[in-house]
């Protein structure tokens, strides 16, 4: 979340008297697309037009933030228990149960997020593409008007974010198996004594 992206675009009008009119297009978190509205000018008339965008992306948007947020908490809470409580974390069968379990769900629900956040993603570039702006007022579809981009919308953010996050995700599993295999070879020397010989 906290994201907002700005689209800026130039009109000149073939009417001299109403050229040089700039469009200010601003969007973001949770990426409900159909609420951002803007004003362009009608260059045959004095007046102007209310234009929408198109697409609703926030339950993607949320569902992976969700998920992220709650990772988080849930390795920092993992992590204050192996420092801390070590001994009964590795005492208590369940314990190593419970985390493995919970961290197969907390991957699947993260496939599945990333899955809908990407798709989602290109989606939310593909309304906000300058081009498709650009069509959706009626004085930049007449030929002789001239609209320009002026400012585009920085994607790197968005792009970064789910690259970080996973790799982030992928190291706290990885912090976490040592501590499982630990486990299963202290059940494994109590049952075994013979294998501390």
């Amino acid at each position: 979340g906290g994201y907002y992206g700005h689209l800026q675009v130039k009109v000149d009008c073939a009417d001299r008297r109403q050229s040089n009119h700039t469009i200010s297009i601003d969007f973001g978190y949770p990426f409900r697309l159909q609420q951002v509205h803007f004003k362009a000018p009608l260059c045959e008339a004095n007046g102007e037009e209310i234009i929408f965008l198109d697409g609703d992306f926030s339950a993607a948007a949320q569902f992976f933030v969700t998920v992220g947020v709650f990772a988080f908490l849930y390795s920092l809470l993992a992590t204050i228990v192996y420092v801390f409580y070590q001994n009964k974390y590795l005492k208590n069968n369940r314990g190593p149960l419970v985390d493995f379990v919970v961290t197969i769900i907390f991957s699947f629900m993260w496939l599945v997020s990333s899955c809908s956040w990407a798709k989602s993603l290109s989606e939310i570039k593909l309304a906000t593409n300058p081009t498709q702006v650009l069509l959706l007022s009626s004085a930049c579809r007449a030929q002789e008007n001239r609209c320009t981009v002026t400012q585009e919308p920085l994607w790197s953010r968005l792009n970064t974010s789910a690259v970080g996050i996973h790799a982030q995700k992928q190291q706290t599993k990885m912090l976490k198996q040592p501590y499982y295999y630990l486990t299963k070879q202290n059940q494994q020397k109590d049952r075994y004594p013979s294998l501390d010989s």
